[in-house]
């Protein structure tokens, strides 16, 4: 539930700016996608290493990549059938896409931080906080194309709760049927499809969303800034 107060909180950050200008919206979405691929980069795929082999985690990966394009295909599909998403449908269409994929993403963390308070209560505490400042800059992803796709801000922040409650969800589910067969394998399995669903969702939405708005300079600002704010926030 802690990790599920980051996402929420994450979601109030993000619906807070008021600009709507192009430039701003590059930016932003540049700055929540660069933080989604800095947790892969400096978070999930060294833990993943420390305890698995490189080819546990190219399968991991690419298992959850398969299932992001499925997703995507499906929202895809959907809104095809009713409206053009163009313009605020189009970041609409991407906020979905996040929402659930990142949703899926909470689950296994639920997974990930019940196994390790179950072990060491401990290495569970710190695990949580660890998971609280990762789930922040996942919630101003979700949030902010809902904010700007006109979905006001309380459905906005509304969405990005739901998609942090897959977080304790996991772990109760976790209680009842993994606790005695999670071992390294597997969780190292569930870190990087956790990883390839946050690759996906940086690359086919967020970062196509962004090239619409042609300001290639924001969209470079942005990830740098999510660079750096995502070290700070390792070394906290």
């Amino acid at each position: 539930f802690f990790g599920t107060f980051g996402t929420t909180l994450g979601g109030i950050i993000g619906t807070s700016f008021k600009n709507t200008s192009n430039k701003f919206l590059s930016f932003i979405l540049s700055l929540a996608s660069g933080l989604m691929t800095a947790i892969i980069c400096f978070e999930l795929i060294p833990e993943a290493l420390e305890i698995s082999s490189i080819i546990n985690i190219f399968i991991g990966v690419i298992f959850g990549v398969i299932v992001m394009i499925i997703c995507d295909l499906l929202v895809e599909k959907k809104f095809s059938e009713s409206k053009k998403y163009t313009g605020k449908n189009s970041l609409l269409k991407t906020g979905i896409i996040v929402s659930i994929g990142l949703a899926i993403h909470n689950f296994p963390e639920g997974i990930i931080v019940f196994i390790s308070a179950y072990t060491n209560i401990k290495i569970g505490i710190k695990m949580c906080i660890a998971i609280i400042l990762h789930n922040i800059p996942e919630g101003i992803a979700i949030s902010i194309p809902l904010y700007y796709s006109g979905k006001g801000r309380k459905n906005a922040i509304k969405y990005t709760l739901i998609s942090g409650l897959a977080e304790p969800i996991g772990a109760v589910l976790s209680y009842i049927f993994l606790k005695d067969y999670i071992n390294d394998t597997l969780l190292s399995f569930i870190l990087m499809f956790t990883g390839g669903l946050m690759i996906g969702l940086s690359i086919s939405e967020i970062l196509k969303e962004v090239n619409k708005y042609k300001k290639n300079d924001y969209l470079f600002v942005g990830v740098i800034c999510a660079c750096f704010l995502s070290l700070i926030l390792i070394f906290i």
